[in-house]
């Protein structure tokens, strides 16, 4: 069929070409230009893609650093067969990472390049050696490497001073320790401390030394800050202070725990052995943090772990004695983390417990005085046994005397009057002594309950044990000795380059008027001092974190102490800080000196108040303004396309003064969680006289003029009660107080059958679409059932067609096997006939050659 059609088709192709001679001719001509437009084509896209640049020198040639832009990694090789320290620079000439990093590397190369062989490798010219056998994703990459050993990544920061101070490292990563002195001065730091002891008797390297060696390199690998220092001593007599007496012996100072040493027995003195046992066993209570500037995990995965206490700082890597800041920083740590030290006091009795109670002063009504019994022997008491406290009432009384001369002979706290009103108990008897059988505290508290209440209700006895806080300047640090293990409100302790890290403490709360270049200079008083530092309290599980608050006459570890201290403390008065834009503006006091210049003006009543963290409070909460605040952040869309809506609101409502179009922008500004939304865009209404009966915006009624409109005058009590004010609202005496609850009862009411008219109408019109649905529920069933018992009868009809199909194939299957029998008869007998004439023929043709 298929070349019928075809042979057809061509025949009548033919005949049309053959009547019409031009239309031959012009198909002709166009499959010529159509051959040679492809022909064309494909011979100009070998050249569609230009050849790429050369490469050029990275660095000037001024610069101590080889620089090998054409990417020959052989000379790499060569290079760094020739030096003892190499440092490795592969870059992207693109990258703007790798162009900022440029200067840096020239700087560090500029001062260590006698000692360093400074090499930079064009890691992205793809004729290179280097772009074919490395795969970087990201640039730059710096590798260094002391003789053999190595690469060893820097993953720090590129700032000259930390890429050099990483590269001293490398250049000497073992400290030299000759005398006792100074290895008691390198065991005393607040850094973990690996001390190997080797005898360079026998020769000038013994075997052990080697391996020791590349272990202090296989540390710098995981921790660029060398928060691990690696020390070695060579002479018997200093080791015998450490009680090391074997040779090519490794020991790990540990401050809480007993110390280590390497167990030879069990593990292979290698490199990598060692400095996984290190890093499995040493004791951290002081962490760096370095955030790399980009999309990372490392902040969540560390204060996850529980509240944090960050310390920004201004850090400088190369100065060669420790910060006197780090290390009072770290002394807290120390002491904090001190569990056994502050179980195991010595002035304290062998067998002591306490027993607390909080009592109210006779004097005043917010003054309590937390008296605690100390109760000595030969045993503890059981825990059956109550604490027995002596009245307080009888005159002539000693524990009356003794509760009067703790709260009124107080001794004056050397903490600013900021931080002792935060602080759970801030002033102490002048005569204690752990000895002594009673201690006491006093403490200003906010009242509660009224005055009626609080004769019939006596304060309940607080009986958690806790330790008494001293009350000698020389005992205060007491109160933070082994805090770790008497508070489950424990701490981690990090420490941040305030430098490097600055946008992160400005989000914390800390005043930008600087720049994070210059982290020396001076810092306002409030949250910075003259030390350049910042501290912070982050906790991450209850989505909090606290500023410290210090004042300029105390000292940062009496500070740090009592900010610890309130944390830990279960009653603690620390006060969440919430972050806003005035912090980036400039603080608290250029918001109260633009609001006196605003006073001074003349009023200009803006369309939309745009409120901040400072202002928001006492904005929602002015009971002579009903507020329409609308919640909003800068990356919302939704937020963005109901601009125009709110503008157009607020310019019809322009003549109220009573009423007030807000927002608030809740990603730069943090509220108090009783004002928080869990949606942007959201709309509240704080009605004036009844803030407390705040409205929200319906999530299914779309925001509309119209809708705001009708949302303002359901709810609003402006509107409807223009000339109202809050003397004339209520009257004066009670019988006004009275009126004024009728009415809001009365409002209630129609408010009440409002509601239940609109109810009864939404039930009936429930019923209504109930019942048909109903109706279309049956309709649906007797259609379905009718479909079904058509298609029922077709599936029989067909069933029995198919059957017919069979019988009719099955009586074709024996009729054929049939004629193919008959066939196969005939075929014989024709066959037999054809023999038996072709016999005969033989015999005649036989007779007549005979017969011839």
């Amino acid at each position: 069929m298929l070349r019928r059609v075809r042979r057809q088709s061509l025949r009548q192709v033919l005949l049309l070409m053959a009547r019409r001679p031009d239309l031959l001719c012009g198909a002709i001509v166009l499959s010529v230009l159509l051959v040679l437009a492809v022909k064309f084509t494909c011979s100009r896209a070998k050249n569609v893609v230009a050849a790429a640049r050369p490469p050029v020198r990275f660095f000037s040639a001024e610069a101590p650093v080889v620089d090998l832009y054409l990417g020959q990694l052989d000379q790499v090789e060569r290079l760094r067969s020739m030096a003892e320290v190499s440092l490795i620079f592969f870059y992207a000439p693109w990258c703007a990472h790798s162009m900022a990093a440029r200067q840096e590397v020239q700087q560090v190369a500029k001062k260590l390049a006698k000692q360093v062989q400074f090499v930079a490798v064009n890691c992205w010219w793809s004729q290179g050696k280097c772009r074919r056998l490395n795969r970087f994703y990201h640039y730059p990459v710096i590798h260094l490497f002391y003789r053999r050993f190595g690469p060893i990544e820097y993953r720090g920061p590129i700032v000259a001073p930390y890429i050099e101070s990483f590269v001293l490292r490398v250049i000497t990563p073992l400290t030299y320790l000759p005398t006792r002195a100074q290895l008691e001065d390198f065991l005393s730091y607040h850094e973990p401390g690996v001390v190997g002891f080797f005898q360079f008797n026998s020769s000038p390297q013994p075997p052990g030394y080697i391996t020791y060696l590349s272990s202090a390199l296989q540390a710098l690998r995981r921790d660029f800050h060398g928060v691990v220092r690696f020390g070695v001593v060579t002479s018997k007599h200093v080791a015998e202070a450490i009680s090391l007496e074997e040779d090519e012996t490794v020991y790990l100072h540990r401050r809480f725990n007993s110390s280590l040493i390497f167990p030879r027995k069990e593990r292979n003195f290698t490199s990598e052995a060692i400095c996984k046992w290190v890093f499995e066993h040493h004791e951290t209570f002081l962490q760096w943090l370095q955030p790399p500037g980009t999309k990372s995990r490392l902040l969540e995965e560390e204060l996850t772990k529980g509240p944090a206490l960050l310390l920004f700082m201004p850090h400088n890597p190369l100065q060669s004695e420790p910060s006197a800041l780090l290390q009072q920083f770290a002394d807290i740590a120390v002491r904090y983390h001190a569990c056994e030290r502050s179980s195991s006091d010595d002035r304290l009795p062998s067998f002591t417990s306490l027993c607390c109670q909080s009592l109210l002063l006779p004097e005043t009504r917010t003054s309590v005085c937390e008296v605690c019994l100390r109760l000595s022997g030969p045993s503890l008491p059981s825990s059956s046994k109550p604490c027995s406290f002596p009245s307080v009432l009888p005159q002539g009384d000693p524990f009356g005397t003794r509760l009067r001369h703790c709260c009124l002979r107080q001794l004056p706290s050397p903490i600013s009057i900021k931080t002792a009103t935060s602080e759970g108990c801030s002033h102490f008897v002048t005569s204690y002594s752990p000895f002594t059988q009673f201690s006491a505290c006093c403490k200003t508290v906010e009242p509660q309950l009224n005055e009626s209440k609080a004769k019939e209700e006596p304060r309940p006895p607080l009986t958690p044990p806790s330790i008494p806080p001293p009350s000698t300047p020389k005992q205060e640090e007491d109160g933070i000795t082994g805090l770790h293990c008497r508070t489950n409100r424990t701490l981690r302790f990090y420490v941040l380059d305030v430098g490097l890290n600055w946008p992160l403490a400005a989000r914390l709360g800390a005043s930008s008027h600087r720049n994070s270049s210059q982290h020396q200079e001076a810092l306002t008083e409030g949250d910075r001092n003259c030390d350049g530092s910042f501290v912070a309290i982050v906790n991450l599980k209850d989505e909090v974190h606290y500023v410290l608050r210090r004042s300029p006459a105390a000292t940062l570890t009496e500070a740090l102490e009592a900010f610890i201290r309130n944390f830990s403390s279960p009653h603690s008065h620390l006060q969440r800080y919430l972050v806003g834009e005035d912090d980036g503006k400039g603080g608290e006091d250029e918001a109260k000196h633009l609001e006196e210049e605003q006073q001074q003006q003349p009023p200009q009543r803006l369309l939309i108040t745009e409120l901040t963290t400072s202002s928001f409070v006492s904005a929602i909460m002015d009971h002579q303004k009903d507020v329409l605040l609308f919640y909003y952040t800068q990356w919302c869309g939704f937020c963005s396309v109901l601009n125009h809506v709110l503008i157009q609101l607020a310019r019809l409502l322009q003549g109220h003064g009573t009423i007030t179009v807000a927002r608030v922008n809740v990603a730069r500004n943090d509220l108090p969680w009783e004002f928080m939304v869990d949606h942007v865009p959201s709309i509240l209404l704080f009605p004036r006289y009844r803030k407390h009966l705040s409205v929200k915006y319906p999530d299914d009624l779309p925001i509309t003029l119209p809708n705001l409109l009708r949302f303002i005058l359901q709810h609003s009590s402006s509107l409807h009660h223009p000339n109202r004010s809050s003397a004339g609202a209520v009257g004066p005496g009670p019988g006004g107080v009275l009126r004024a609850e009728f009415l809001a009862l009365q409002r209630e009411v129609q408010t009440l059958h409002l509601a239940r008219e609109r109810l009864s109408q939404q039930l009936a019109q429930l019923w209504r679409m109930n019942r048909q649905l109903k109706f279309d529920v049956r309709a649906v069933e007797q259609s379905l059932e009718r479909q079904m018992q058509e298609k029922s009868r077709q599936l029989g009809e067909a069933l029995g067609r198919l059957q017919e199909l069979a019988d009719a194939s099955e009586s074709l299957l024996n009729e054929n096997m049939l004629l193919k029998v008959l066939l196969r008869a005939l075929k014989g007998r024709t066959e037999g006939k054809e023999k038996a004439e072709a016999e005969r023929e033989e015999a005649a043709q036989e007779n007549g050659h005979q017969a011839s």
